[in-house]
C-alpha cells in the first residue's frame, strides 16, 4: 500500500525524517514550500510540518489542494496564517512546552557566557594571554533578572535565575497568577531595574521592535540583553549601536532579524555571544516535538483528538 504524502518545509534532523518516513511519504523542502522544483507534484499532500519563522501563507495553502493539516514544529506559529487555514477548513496545530526546558537552559547559558566573558576569554587564552584576561566580571548571584513575557519559557528562566540567587521581575500585560515574582507593567521600567533582561515573549506584529533604543537606554551600560524569543522583537540597528558604543554591557542572542543571515555589525562585536537559533534544540526536545506531530497525523487520519489545536 502506498504511503500518504506529507511535506516538511523546514530543516529537520535525519532522526525526524527517519521517524516520519516509517509511515509517510515525505517531501522535504528545508528552505520552504517555494524552494522546490516546479516539477514537484503536490497533489495528495495532506499535511505540512513548518515552524513559526517559516510559517505558511494563504497562497501557499492554495498550492496544496489536498491540504488538511498544518503543524508548527514548536510553540511558535506567528507566520502561519491561522485565519486563512480556518477559512479553508485546514486544521492548525503547534507543539508548546516540548522544548521549554531546553530553551530556558540555553537562556541561562547565554547569561553566564556573556556576563563572565567566557567566549572571548577562551579565544584569548588559546592565543597565549593570561593576566590580561583575569579581570573581574559580573555574576548572576545577587543580580536582578527581568523577563519580558512569562509563559512556559519565561517561567523556566525565572526558576533558573532564582536558583542562582537572582531577584526576578517580569513584564506582561496582566500579572500572572500563582507566581511570586514581581510584576512590572511597563517594560521600560523593567529594563531600568534589570541587570539581565531576557526576552521570552512571542514574536509577531505586536512585539516587533519592542526592545528599541529607549529600552536599551533604560537597561544601561551595566545591563545585559538575552534573546531566545524572535529576532524581530529587537531593533537590531539600535542594538548594534548600543553594543558598539558600550551603552549596554553585552548581549546573548540566539535569534536574529533576517535569519539565517547574520545582521551587519554583530559579528565584529566582542560583547555579543551568538548562537544559530538553536536554543530549543536538544535530543529530548526534538523527540517530544516529533511525538506531537506524529500523534496529530494519526489523530487526524483516525478521527482522534488533535493536541494543541489552533484551528
Amino acid at each position: 500500500m502506498a504511503k500518504s504524502k506529507i511535506a516538511v518545509t523546514i530543516p529537520v534532523s535525519d532522526t525526524c525524517l527517519s521517524r516520519l518516513s516509517q509511515s509517510y511519504d515525505v517531501i522535504t523542502l528545508p528552505a520552504g514550500l517555494g524552494s522546490g522544483s516546479p516539477e514537484i507534484d503536490f497533489s495528495g499532500v495532506w499535511a505540512v510540518l513548518t515552524n513559526g519563522s517559516t510559517g505558511m501563507s494563504d497562497g501557499e495553502m492554495g498550492r496544496l489542494p489536498d491540504l488538511k493539516l498544518v503543524s508548527a514544529y514548536g510553540a511558535g506559529y506567528e507566520n502561519v496564517d491561522v485565519e486563512a487555514a480556518r477559512r479553508r477548513g485546514i486544521h492548525v496545530t503547534h507543539a508548546p512546552n516540548t522544548n521549554t526546558e531546553t530553551v530556558a537552559d540555553h537562556a541561562l547559558a547565554l547569561m553566564l557566557a556573556i556576563s563572565r566573558d567566557i567566549c572571548r576569554r577562551d579565544r584569548r587564552l588559546r592565543e597565549g594571554a593570561w593576566g590580561a584576561i583575569r579581570s573581574a566580571r559580573p555574576t548572576l548571584s545577587g543580580a536582578t533578572l527581568g523577563i519580558i513575557g512569562l509563559g512556559n519559557i519565561g517561567q523556566g528562566v525565572a526558576k533558573r535565575g532564582e536558583a542562582f540567587g537572582m531577584r526576578v521581575a517580569y513584564t506582561t500585560r496582566n500579572p500572572v497568577t500563582d507566581v511570586d515574582w514581581q510584576h512590572v507593567p511597563d517594560p521600560i521600567v523593567l529594563a531600568s531595574m534589570s541587570d539581565f533582561l531576557v526576552i521570552a515573549c512571542p514574536g509577531g506584529p505586536s512585539t516587533r521592535h519592542l526592545v528599541d533604543r529607549r529600552m536599551l537606554a533604560a537597561l544601561g551600560p551595566g545591563g545585559f540583553l538575552v534573546n531566545v524569543s524572535r529576532g524581530m522583537v529587537v531593533d537590531t540597528a539600535a542594538l548594534v549601536e548600543a553594543l558598539r558604543e558600550s551603552r549596554i554591557a553585552g548581549a546573548g542572542l540566539d535569534v536574529f532579524e533576517g535569519e539565517p543571515e547574520l545582521p551587519a555589525g554583530l559579528a565584529d562585536l566582542d560583547n555579543a555571544v551568538l548562537t544559530p537559533h538553536m536554543a530549543g534544540r536538544s535530543p529530548a526536545a526534538e523527540n517530544a516535538q516529533i511525538d506531537v506531530f506524529l500523534h496529530n497525523l494519526a489523530a487526524h487520519r483516525n478521527g482522534g483528538i488533535l493536541k494543541a489545536q489552533l484551528a
